[in-house]
């Protein structure tokens, strides 16, 4: 039985249950903040810190990774609820929401653990925008259930790794906040693009089975003049992983000769407002051995000539094209 927590108090509930149990209970349900903070120009350090909790294992915990001085770097810091699963904070590091939607506080701290030290302030560049609830089955296996809210923002402070203190300063980037089941080793495709532009973001979330036939598509473009996001209605990807030499290479089975990616989307707005994004960047966080795939550190440019930033997310398995060679345990959606 549920232990009532000081947020039960309030009025905040959704199911008529306790707050710390769920609409469904699963091994993968989890609520998380994932942050990404690089230089506007894609072409330095990047990190990416995240805070997420586990119902069904009563534990809230903390990642700090990305590329450092050309290292990649990864770290874990954790909890038990201990009766608070709410209080965004483990021992090493915490999120702190100082005006929601507007300003947040990141702190990691190397000497109690941390792999990527921060003391980053991210003040929001554009509005929030809540992506729609996908669903992916596997048979009668819930694979994934989840909801998202994307944010642009910009980021000032410090990092730090081995010793040595970075400067954060108009550094930009993105927010997530999602909730729900994500069994992620059994999505066949999925996609998390968030590019960013002076005029404001574009970001898309999209999902496929093993034979490139599409199960979810949602996202939007958020002005940084702060009107209100317009909705995406249509996605196209054309990618391709590159080695050490440049040439065309396939993923394998764990993609250790993979260097970056590269290639051309289009996005479709509602209204009729199309971009064609010819990007190319490095493969800075993979998700090995966890997960195929990972993050990539992007420049991008519009078919008008306008240049940004991003980070593509690029992760699955058994997909046709990306990632035809890897090996998965479980039944996968088809």
């Amino acid at each position: 039985m549920a232990r009532p927590t000081a947020m039960d108090e309030q009025f905040v509930h959704q199911i008529p249950e306790l707050l710390p149990d769920v609409a469904v209970r699963h091994p993968h349900w989890r609520e998380s903040y994932f942050f990404d903070l690089h230089r506007p120009d894609a072409a330095g350090d990047v990190v990416f810190f995240t805070m997420a909790h586990y119902p069904a294992r009563e534990v809230m915990d903390s990642l700090q990774m990305g590329r450092v001085g050309g290292e990649q770097v990864i770290g874990l810091l954790q909890r038990p609820y201990d009766g608070d699963p709410h209080t965004t904070e483990v021992p090493g590091a915490r999120v702190e929401v100082v005006q929601p939607w507007e300003e947040i506080r990141l702190w990691a701290d190397p000497e109690q653990g941390a792999a990527i030290g921060l003391d980053v302030t991210f003040r929001a560049r554009t509005q929030p925008y809540g992506l729609r609830r996908g669903t992916m089955r596997a048979g009668d296996d819930l694979v994934w259930d989840q909801s998202h809210i994307l944010q642009s923002g910009v980021y000032s402070g410090t990092y730090t790794v081995g010793g040595t203190t970075h400067e954060v300063d108009g550094w930009i980037g993105q927010r997530d906040h999602s909730w729900g089941i994500r069994d992620h080793g059994r999505c066949p495709l999925w996609m998390w693009l968030q590019l960013q532009f002076d005029e404001g973001f574009l970001g898309v979330w999209h999902w496929e089975l093993p034979n490139g036939a599409r199960v979810y598509t949602d996202g939007c473009f958020a002005g940084a003049d702060g009107s209100d996001p317009v909705p995406l209605v249509g996605f196209e990807h054309d990618l391709e992983w590159y080695g050490a030499d440049g040439s065309t290479i396939g993923y394998g089975e764990t993609g250790e000769k993979v260097v970056g990616l590269r290639g051309r989307c289009a996005f479709t707005l509602e209204g009729g407002r199309r971009f064609v994004v010819d990007a190319e960047g490095t493969f800075d966080r993979p998700y090995e051995p966890f997960h195929r795939g990972g993050l990539n550190q992007m420049r991008v440019r519009t078919d008008d000539g306008t240049s940004g930033s991003a980070i593509y997310e690029i992760t699955g398995a058994r997909h046709h094209r990306y990632f035809p060679e890897t090996v998965v345990h479980g039944i996968l959606p088809s």
